[in-house]
């Protein structure tokens, strides 16, 4: 019973910091706001069906959060702010003092998560309208 408990508050516990670090998302300019708000959805999936409804009832957050649950959609607005913001954050770490390993490492991070995401649908499927 404890270890359920200690399961479900760490789970519970890092949902509201997903959900935290969302909303700073949505105040600075590289930095996602999107796949903290799914973080914190799978979190509070398994601790809270309270915070899950809210945020899959969210106005703001809700509609793109069924979306990705239910079809992993990635919208093309998210689509290209992914891009853009790996492409932003990688020019500002090459003018930086890291060593050529961390750029190459990097790199094919960014690259296999950005196929990821534009392998993604855009739209739910017509079926699903």
């Amino acid at each position: 019973m404890k270890k359920l408990f200690n399961r479900c508050f760490w789970l519970h516990a890092a949902g509201i910091i997903f959900v935290g670090l969302g909303f700073i998302g949505m105040a600075l300019p590289v930095m996602p706001t999107t796949i903290f708000f799914i973080l914190a959805l799978a979190c509070f999936s398994r601790s809270s069906p309270k915070f899950e409804h809210w945020l899959l009832t969210h106005p703001k957050f809700g509609p793109s959060l069924v979306a990705w649950r239910e079809y992993q959609v990635v919208p093309p607005k998210g689509k290209w702010g992914a891009g853009i913001g790996m492409l932003i954050g990688y020019i500002i770490l090459c003018f930086s003092t890291a060593p050529w390993y961390v750029l190459v490492l990097v790199a094919v991070i960014e690259i296999v998560v950005l196929a990821y995401v534009l392998t993604r649908p855009s739209h739910p499927p017509a079926s699903a309208n």
